[in-house]
């Protein structure tokens, strides 16, 4: 059974191992890691999250954070886990074009209650991402190139700090620790709320364009490289590159091919996104084709992200430089030949996302983002890691670092290698150990074990 914590004010529903409702309480989209926490605090408010940092700094353990679970939740073995799912209240001020949101909101909540206002927000591809945790992790979204990371647009954010005390933090009230959460992750403090802008964008043009990869995709690749060269920052895109198994759950045009595709997104009109698409359509004849005029609330169905949850293994290069040879052989490794089913994604960087703000988010002068991600059963772990190694392995010469938000691996490859830049990894460790001198939080140091 669940317990209640309390400090002399309204308890906190805590679990325990063994408890009835622990293991669901640990319940997310990922599958592939287990967390083991020795007690879980299912925060309902910022005053729970208060006690459970309280609690944690009393007993010396380590601090994790699990909204929606689509990330990994380190250090959290024999430590406090912090549940914020409970916490899902949002304002949209539509005259002021902001939302604040609390920690358990998903974007798809948030793209829901801007729509009627002619607004959107900075989101990713999948609706069911927590917004608080991929805003903290820089926030890559589907207009990236025309607004920036979505970390770029924050207002303010509220925090327990590792003393317990709850902060509203701005630019202005405490701008280092303001600079950290941003692209720091969760490693100074756990974001209760957070006020960031919207932007004014009701419609898109977007859509999936895929073609048989056996016989075209290479030739994708070089002419989506050539493309990305000529497209204005309006228009954010990416390739994918998936072995589709042969399932009936698969779409019937792509069950049992390897597809390549292109995803885009287009905030100019429909005609001026038919004649930006021209070169790709004729690279040649199409599997699927659903390029379109469509309301904002209909953009999840650019990128199609799976719903269901799933163990997955996933990591990614910042890319610079790099040749179509090069990512031409990280494809072959990663088609129909290999080992095991990958997911690639090819993101087209630069424009708005090249630009400095107040924030630790890192690597912006990448031209690429490369990820690869496998779903994964127990005892092919191993071999997934070493096709991943492979494969990002030979992107090296052009790797700036990695990225926070798609980094779904373990401490087996890389631990926080690559996440903050050399640039900022001084910065961020000067203020971790002003911040939080103990290492209470410890969320990025993936100590996570295979489920």
């Amino acid at each position: 059974m669940s317990r209640k914590q309390t400090d002399g004010g309204l308890p906190v529903q805590t679990f325990h191992p063994g408890d009835s409702g622990y293991q669901s309480e640990l319940a997310g989209y990922q599958l592939g890691f287990a967390q083991r926490p020795a007690v879980v605090f299912a925060a309902e408010s910022a005053a729970d999250v208060q006690r459970a940092v309280r609690y944690a700094a009393e007993h010396g353990l380590p601090v994790g954070v699990h909204a929606t679970g689509h990330g990994l939740v380190g250090a959290t073995t024999g430590g406090v886990l912090i549940t914020t799912r409970r916490m899902d209240s949002l304002t949209v001020d539509a005259g002021r074009r902001t939302v604040r949101l609390s920690a358990g909101v998903s974007w798809g909540q948030v793209v829901a209650a801007a729509v009627p206002h002619g607004l959107a927000p900075l989101n990713g591809s999948a609706p069911s991402v927590g917004a608080v945790g991929y805003t903290l992790g820089g926030g890559l979204g589907i207009l990236a190139r025309e607004f920036g990371y979505a970390a770029d647009h924050v207002r303010a954010l509220e925090v327990v700090t590792a003393d317990g005390a709850l902060r509203e933090v701005t630019a202005v009230s405490d701008p280092e620790l303001f600079w950290g959460l941003l692209g720091g992750g969760a490693n100074l403090g756990v974001v209760t709320a957070l006020e960031t802008a919207l932007v004014p964008v009701a419609r898109l043009y977007g859509g999936q364009l895929g073609f048989d990869g056996e016989l075209f995709g290479e030739r994708v690749l070089e002419e989506y490289l050539r493309w990305t060269a000529t497209v204005p920052d309006g228009l954010t895109s990416s390739l994918q590159a998936i072995r589709w198994p042969d399932a009936e759950w698969a779409p019937a045009p792509v069950r049992g091919r390897y597809v390549v595709s292109v995803r885009v997104a287009f905030t100019g009109s429909a005609e001026e996104g038919e004649r930006l698409v021209a070169p790709l359509r004729a690279i040649g004849p199409a599997l699927t084709d659903d390029l379109r005029e469509m309301a904002y609330a209909q953009s999840p169905s650019i990128h199609r992200d799976p719903e269901h949850a799933h163990p997955y293994y996933g990591n990614g290069a910042m890319l610079r430089g790099v040749t179509a040879a090069a990512l031409s052989r990280a494809l072959r490794l990663t088609g129909p030949e290999a080992p095991t089913m990958c997911v690639v994604q090819l993101n087209h960087l630069g424009g708005a996302l090249a630009k400095p703000a107040p924030n630790a988010v890192p690597h912006r002068t990448a031209e690429f983002l490369l990820r690869v991600l496998t779903p994964f059963a127990k005892d092919q772990l191993p071999g997934v890691r070493a096709l991943h190694q492979e494969v990002l392995g030979s992107l090296a010469p052009w790797t700036l670092g990695r990225s926070l938000n798609f980094t779904f691996g373990d401490a087996e490859f890389g631990g926080t290698k690559g996440l903050y830049g050399e640039d900022n990894e001084k910065r961020l460790a000067a203020l971790k150990s002003l911040r939080d001198p103990a290492n209470l939080f410890r969320s990025n140091n993936y100590n996570v074990v295979p489920a």
